[in-house]
This record gives structure tokens, C-alpha cells and sequence, in this order.
């Protein structure tokens, strides 16, 4: 519209397209690929907008009755204080809730910054409102911690919750199963098996997604569809840019936990050449003579033909037998079934077993609060957003913890600048920025995968700010005229670049 080109100060269409094939100055170059670049981030953000007013209006009249009075009840049983991104979150959440349009909310936050805990105090006015809820997780190792600390911080109040794999017996699963169809279960945490068919709840009125990048757009749907009027909260420990957040998850609304919980020390993350692993080890020795834990990671479950890389299953026996004897050492994979999952993990606990080697089914969510060290062999293999998650798992209490990360001569000089750039931060923030400017927004979260366009001109590092006020004007226009009644050229282009994608949109 012609007010947002003066305003900003960018060339008429015609203008810039002649400029950009056949510019007079280096000037116009830059004038036109503004103006072109601005255009395609306002089209996706329009469109965007509009999506989400068009459902609101559709799904309008639920608000949900909140006195706030049970969940008051958990933050006083807890032996620590809220932070005040933890409050402010759940405050966010709160008025959502009470809207009469259906919430759609990111909630976002490093790892171990206490995301969990506000989805569960979500999870209670939902239950004192009179409504079912659902938390959708990506592994059962998951699943099954989520559901052991869920139902210890919240039977007490009343709330009954289950858990549901797909691994579990088969009438395990269908007593779940009749427990949602009858209400008896208030709360429901498990993986993919809770969008398969013939999954149903009495009165769902929450769906929570962990971890939501993990899945994939039509499971995310596949589970709204399971209740109508749903208020929908997808939560990531992988900080997203706000930039990446304009164009990934524009449609919802973000909330944002930068703080971490009184008592937490950074953990300190070190590059050892392979020749020192001798004194590595016999710094764990001290640590486990602490009563302090480990973790051991590696790329590979077993040894392959194609690469030769250091495997877990190996490597676990020869720490076992070489290396710490004596000590308890356990293996963990994705191969093994969910309830030798479960007794590995209670094991680790409960410190019959001080070392835990794995591959990255550890990845997501382990909470050890005694384990101080973390060891990654064949780090380059890993992405940045896996190696933060990764450290997280240890720094989980007021113990100062270290991530060392092993290097081979082999590397190359551009995997160990990266390693070197990510040592230097603790912060998820920083590390998702970073990540975003090394590998580019089509390659960030597996962006290809969310049904989100690849812009042809515009940046959205290079050109972030161009995409903040693109939002700005969007958000403006969609209020002024919701309809677009005024702006039918812009409608069409709308459903010309986007069509389909955009129907996507609703399930973030």
C-alpha cells in the first residue's frame, strides 16, 4: 500500500524492478532490493495476520473461568521461588486462556530455564476451568520423566494424570485410553501414540507440545483436531531468533524465559585434544568420588563400515572394563525398549550407575541434578542446537559443571571455529543466533519441513530490520481493515505466493 512505501521511504514496484536488473548506481541497487525485500516480508506477514484474525473470528465464545486458586496452591508447595520471566510467562498463558479466541503460544526459554514447570501451572487453571489436557513430548525417556515429576507435583491438588506410549501393553493403553473417554484422566503426557486414530478425549480444552520442532506440522495438527476450541501451548528449549520467529511462528504469540532459577552455575565448556583424555579421566574420577555422575556421548550406537567414528556400544564396555571398574557404568540408545529405558534412567538416578554413555536419545529433557560432567566424543558431527541441549543435561543444581568436548586431528578448521564459537557462550540465545548466521534460516529447525516459504530477495539476517518493520505495517493494516476489503490486490497476491501453505499456519 502506498502509505508504507513514503513511509518507509522505498521505491514504486515498477521502480524497483527495473533498478534491480538494470541499476544506475550502487544506490538504486540497494533502494530496489529494499523495497523487494520489504514487499515479500510484508505479502508472508499480511498474510500471516490475517490467517489468525480469520481463525479467531471462527472459533470465538470460549473463555475460560480461571480463580487461579489451585494453581496459587503448587507455587506455595514449591521449596523455590518463581523467576520473573517464569511468572510473567504464565501470567501471558493466563489471559490467553480467558480470552474467548483460542490461545496459540510459544513459550520459549533456555535449557533449564523452567519452561516445564509454567506449562504445568497452565495444565492446572486448565483442570480448575473443568477441562482435559495433553502433553505431547518427542521420546518415551521423555515421556516417562515428564509424567513421574507431573504426577508428583500435581496429585496432590486432584489431578489425575496418565501416561501413553506406544510401547506399553496393549491393555495398559486401552484402560488410558477409556480413562480419556470417560474424563477419569485429567491430564495426558505421552509421544506420537497420542495422535494415532481412535484416540479420544472427553473434554479437551489444552494441548501442550514440548520440544515442538520435533514434530512435524500435520502431527501438531493431528493432535488439535482431538478437541474443538483448544487453547494450544508449543514450548522449545532451542531459542528461536526473532527474526526466525517472524517467519516460523508468526502467527503466534511468544513468550520468553531469559532468566534462570536462583542457584545455577554456567557451565563451562572446554576443546581437548584426544592426547589428554588420560587427565579427563582422572578428573571424572574425582567428580564420582563426589558422588557426582557423568555423561559420555557418541555419535553412533554400534561401529559402522562407513565412518569411522567412535560408537556408544564399544566405548561403554571399554569404560566399563578399562576405565572406571567398579563404578556402574550403563549404556542407553533409542533401540532399547521404553521400560529398559526407564530402569537405565532409574539406575542413573538413583546412582546405582555413577556413568551414563549414549547417543543423543538423551538429548531432550533428562533432568539428573547430581551429574556435573558431560563428554561429547566427535563433536563436529553434532548441530549447535543438539550440542546446547546436550550440555544442558548437566548445571542442573548449584554444582559447577564442565562440557568437554573431545577433538580429533582430523577436524577441520571450519568445524573447530564453529566448536570454538560455541564454547564461548552459554546462553541458547546466543547460540541460536549464532547458528542461524553460520548455517542460514532454510537450514535452521529444519525450516524446509514447516511449510514456511524460502523468501527469494529478502534476508532475514540480513535484513531484519526491513522484516521487524514489515510486521509493524502488517500488524497496522490487519487491524485497520481485517478484511482486506481495502486491499484487494494485496488479498490476491496473498493467495497467489501462499495458497495452501497458509492453511498450515493454524497448527504453528
Amino acid at each position: 500500500p502506498l502509505p508504507f512505501v513514503k513511509s518507509r521511504n522505498l521505491l514504486d514496484r515498477k521502480h524497483a524492478f527495473v533498478s534491480i536488473h538494470f541499476p544506475k548506481s550502487q544506490f538504486e541497487i540497494r533502494k530496489a532490493h529494499d523495497t523487494l525485500a520489504y514487499e515479500e516480508f510484508f505479502v508472508f506477514q499480511a498474510a500471516i495476520l490475517h490467517r489468525r484474525r480469520q481463525i479467531q473470528k471462527r472459533y470465538q465464545g470460549l473463555s475460560k473461568d480461571i480463580s487461579g486458586v489451585l494453581s496459587r496452591k503448587l507455587i506455595q508447595s514449591l521449596p523455590f521461588e518463581l523467576t520473573e520471566d517464569q511468572v510473567k510467562a504464565f501470567n501471558e498463558i493466563r489471559e490467553d486462556m480467558r480470552a474467548s479466541s483460542p490461545m496459540s503460544r510459544l513459550l520459549q526459554g533456555d535449557v533449564g530455564s523452567g519452561k516445564t514447570l509454567v506449562a504445568e501451572l497452565a495444565i492446572v487453571d486448565n483442570y480448575e476451568a473443568g477441562y482435559q489436557s495433553a502433553l505431547m513430548v518427542p521420546t518415551s525417556v521423555l515421556a516417562i520423566q515428564h509424567y513421574e515429576k507431573i504426577k508428583r507435583d500435581l496429585s496432590p491438588i486432584g489431578i489425575e494424570v496418565a501416561l501413553l506410549t506406544g510401547s506399553m501393553k496393549r491393555s495398559e493403553q486401552d484402560s488410558v485410553r477409556n480413562a480419556m473417554i470417560t474424563g477419569a484422566a485429567d491430564l495426558v503426557i505421552g509421544t506420537h501414540s497420542l495422535i494415532q486414530e481412535g484416540v479420544e478425549f472427553k473434554n479437551l480444552g489444552l494441548v501442550v507440545v514440548d520440544e515442538q520442532h520435533r514434530f512435524g506440522v500435520k502431527q501438531r495438527e493431528n493432535l488439535t483436531s482431538k478437541g474443538s476450541l483448544l487453547d494450544s501451548l508449543v514450548m522449545t528449549a532451542t531459542p528461536i531468533p526473532r527474526t526466525l520467529a517472524l517467519t516460523a511462528y508468526g502467527d503466534l504469540d511468544i513468550s520468553t524465559i531469559l532468566t534462570m532459577p536462583k542457584g545455577r552455575t554456567p557451565v563451562r565448556t572446554i576443546l581437548l585434544a584426544r592426547s589428554r583424555l588420560r587427565e579427563l579421566y582422572s578428573f571424572i574420577s574425582d567428580e564420582l568420588k563426589m558422588g557426582h555422575q557423568a555423561f559420555f556421548i557418541y555419535p553412533l550406537v554400534e561401529e559402522s563400515e562407513q565412518v569411522d567414528l567412535k560408537n556408544a556400544t564399544d566405548e561403554a564396555a571399554r569404560l566399563r572394563d578399562n576405565v572406571f571398574r567398579g563404578v556402574g557404568v550403563e549404556l542407553l540408545h533409542g533401540r532399547f525398549t521404553d521400560t529398559e529405558k526407564q530402569e537405565i534412567m532409574q539406575r542413573f538416578r538413583t546412582k546405582k550407575s555413577m556413568i551414563l554413555v549414549s547417543t543423543t536419545v538423551v538429548e531432550v529433557g533428562i533432568d539428573v541434578p547430581s551429574a556435573t560432567v558431560m563428554v561429547i566424543e566427535h563433536p563436529e558431527r553434532f548441530g549447535m542446537a543438539q550440542l546446547h541441549q546436550l550440555r544442558g543435561r548437566v548445571g542442573r543444581s548449584s554444582l559447577k559443571s564442565i562440557c568437554t568436548m573431545v577433538m580429533n586431528r582430523s577436524i577441520s578448521e571450519e568445524a573447530l571455529a564453529r566448536l570454538r564459537e560455541f564454547a564461548s557462550t552459554s546462553s541458547g540465545f546466543d547460540v541460536a543466533e549464532l547458528d542461524l548466521k553460520l548455517r542460514g534460516p532454510g537450514e535452521f529447525l529444519g525450516l524446509r519441513q514447516h511449510g514456511i516459504p524460502q523468501f527469494r530477495i529478502g534476508d532475514i539476517v540480513a535484513d531484519r530490520d526491513l522484516l521487524f518493520k514489515a510486521r509493524e505495517d502488517a500488524k497496522k493494516l490487519i487491524y485497520e481493515d481485517p478484511e482486506l476489503s481495502e486491499h484487494g490486490s494485496l488479498r490476491i497476491e496473498m493467495e497467489r505466493v501462499y495458497s495452501e501453505k497458509i492453511n498450515l499456519i493454524e497448527v504453528g
